[in-house]
């Protein structure tokens, strides 16, 4: 029997060569818990604003073409309710945005982040969501998991920020403290934005472990994580802030990566979060850095590696920023690979 023949029946069996080993892969990579759907969509403000409702779609399609996609365990999200919002958040300013969502006008800071209606339901899903990929990761059987509209990092306790409502990276912060009783959590952040609200919130809490690259404040929002911000208090020292010139490539982030790697090693979470901003991408239309896609790779399959290391392969992982689609389903699409390829975690 000649090769063409061979090949025949295999395809006839198989689909074909390429299917099979699209499967054969994908049955080798670790599940990942993405959660997505309309509920976590609805986050998005209307009137061309930058934190569009389209962003979801957009990545939501570039990761349907994905090899990896077999590994991905789609996942609703719940409504948190609001005692779990109050985790991090003070009940007067929960009140504010429930009455700003009835009304649905208003602005919950200074302009940035605007009310509409439902914008409480539509945050609170997203808390909702990054609980349940917490308690999901955390109580098993999966490892992996992945918000994309999520990681809303400059909310703070008492108030809205920069296209935040609600802090579910504090919130999840929280809750793994709380409810799991983790004394290590290590929040790593690579948006082109500081995390200022999850910095902030727990600036004297050194349970909360806080490594930050970002382009420097003296040219973006929100003006803060300079070097000297290093945790105040019981957490002195705790805390890591890297700002970055304008510019910076790919080069400079695996520079400033490698010392993140290294403070994370040297307190050994038991789990790490990773907020994964695409807005630090070359081409976004608010921020000035250029990395490309492939810095997002990098940062998730050496999570992935450092994770199997300290904190049993536990990662959780949010979208946050990145006003480019293109460039956000991009790179969101490149860390559910790394999250979902621990092999590729070991190779790199």
């Amino acid at each position: 029997m000649n090769a063409c023949s061979l090949t025949t029946r295999f395809e006839a069996s198989h689909g074909s060569v390429f299917q099979y080993w699209v499967e054969r892969e994908n049955s080798m990579a670790e599940q990942v818990i993405v959660i997505c759907g309309e509920e976590v969509a609805a986050y998005g403000f209307p009137d061309n604003h930058p934190f569009g409702p389209d962003r979801h779609d957009a990545f939501m399609a570039e990761l349907e073409r994905s090899p990896r996609i077999g590994a991905v365990i789609k996942q609703r999200a719940r409504l948190a309710d609001r005692g779990e919002i109050e985790y991090f958040h003070t009940s007067d300013y929960v009140d504010l945005v429930i009455e700003l969502s009835q009304q649905g006008y208003g602005a919950l800071d200074h302009g940035d982040t605007p009310a509409y209606p439902g914008v409480y339901e539509a945050a609170a899903h997203v808390v909702g969501g990054t609980l349940d990929a917490l308690a999901a990761i955390m109580d098993g059987p999966h490892r992996k998991a992945f918000v994309p509209i999520g990681g809303l990092h400059h909310a703070a306790r008492g108030g809205a920020a920069g296209f935040c409502v609600f802090n579910d990276a504090g919130v999840a912060i929280e809750a793994a403290m709380r409810n799991y009783g983790l004394e290590r959590v290590a929040y790593l952040d690579i948006d082109a934005h500081h995390g200022d609200g999850v910095f902030y919130g727990f600036e004297e809490d050194p349970r909360a472990l806080f490594a930050d690259i970002h382009e420097d404040g003296r040219y973006l929002y929100p003006g803060t994580g300079s070097r000297s911000e290093t945790g105040r208090g019981p957490a002195a020292g705790t805390k890591l802030n890297i700002p970055m010139a304008p510019g910076s490539g790919d080069a400079q982030f695996m520079d400033a990566w490698a010392e993140v790697e290294a403070y994370v090693e040297s307190h050994e979470p038991q789990l790490i979060t990773l907020n994964c901003g695409a807005d630090s991408l070359a081409g976004d239309p608010i921020t000035h850095m250029q990395y490309s896609e492939d810095a997002h790779g990098h940062a998730a399959v050496r999570v992935a590696a450092l994770a199997e290391r300290y904190c049993g392969g536990r990662v959780l992982a949010w979208g946050c920023g990145g006003y480019n689609r293109h460039n956000l389903a991009r790179a969101w699409t490149r860390v559910v690979e790394g999250l979902a390829d621990p092999e590729a975690a070991r190779r790199d």
